[in-house]
């Protein structure tokens, strides 16, 4: 084993290591693995966008002291 690990350019250590990760799955399963971990990203990023708007607003609010009867008064 340490020959072919050698000879791909990888440690003995990292591929006990996918090994232990990835050993007992199929090609399917691999590829169901990423796309999960692919739509977990997008959804992380979705979720950033639109919290950080709401963020800066209720840091805005509380700063300046902006609250609902503000934006109620102004109409």
């Amino acid at each position: 084993m340490a020959e072919l690990c050698r000879e791909h350019g990888m440690s003995d250590a990292s591929f006990y290591k996918w090994r232990a990760k990835y050993g007992g799955m199929d090609a399917s399963m691999v590829g169901q693995m990423k796309a999960m971990k692919d739509e977990n990203r997008r959804l992380k990023r979705m979720y950033a966008d639109l919290s950080m708007p709401n963020d800066l607003l209720t840091d805005a609010r509380q700063t300046w002291g902006f609250g609902l009867w503000c934006c109620i008064c102004a109409t």
